[in-house]
This record gives structure tokens, sequence and C-alpha cells, in this order.
């Protein structure tokens, strides 16, 4: 499970991928990023969970909770994955690997995502919770 908050700059109108990253600020230009000040990247995945997401045909549920909204991604995980990044977690609807990708083909981009969640995203009092499961 990864701890992150909300930020008045989120917009989450990218139409290809998600972001969630430790940094604690994020500007109206990071149109992807969902949460901030997260409590794990792609570097620091437990070395089991980070080969299970690298193996060819995993499937990757992504989780998100804020306030009394929920939401869902659902992806695909690649023996392409590095997950070597510091800071950012990304979900992208192509297949495009890069140190920050967690996982590829997903269903949803964050222009996707529920507009009611949105309000949860912008509070950074909020707390964003995402949970992770990868099924091999």
């Amino acid at each position: 499970m990864i701890e992150a908050k909300g930020h008045p700059n989120i917009r989450a109108t990218h139409g290809t991928t998600v972001e969630i990253t430790k940094e604690k600020h994020v500007t109206v230009r990071g149109d992807c990023v969902i949460a901030v000040a997260a409590s794990k990247a792609a570097q620091d995945l437990h070395p089991d969970f980070k080969r299970a997401l690298q193996t060819s045909g995993a499937r990757v549920l992504i989780e998100i909770v804020a306030g009394s909204e929920r939401e869902a991604i659902k992806a695909f995980g690649s023996p392409k994955l590095t997950l070597e990044h510091p800071t950012d977690l990304v979900v992208r609807k192509s297949d495009y690997v890069c140190e920050r990708t967690l996982a590829i083909k997903a269903d949803k981009a964050a222009c996707d995502l529920s507009r009611s969640l949105l309000p949860y995203l912008k509070d950074p009092h909020r707390k964003v919770t995402i949970t992770i499961t990868v099924e091999v």
C-alpha cells in the first residue's frame, strides 16, 4: 500500500498516463499526477513485488481511495520494466516503458478517473491510498 496526499494543482486531465509522486508539490503542467508526497516510488518497491510486475502477462490492479471515493485501474506488467525511479510511479495506456513505469496497457488514464474523485485529489489535507496488486 502507498500512502500519499492531495494537492490543489492536481488536474488529472492527461489522456495516456497516471502518475503518483514522492514530490511534495506539483504544478498545473503535471496534468497526469493524481497524488503527491507518496510513501513509495518505483525504486522503493519490494524486490519480490518487482519480480512479479516484471513477469510476462502479469495483471496489475491499482486501487485509488480518497475520502468516500474509490477508483480502479487495470493494467499489465512487463519483463521490460526496470522500476528504478527514485520519486515516481507511472501507469500508462501505451506499452512505453522507462524507469518510472509501473504498469502498461492500462484501461484508464488520469482523464478517465471519476470527476467525483477530483475534489479529494485536490485537497492537500486528504490522504490518498493506492493499493497495487499483481496476479501472475
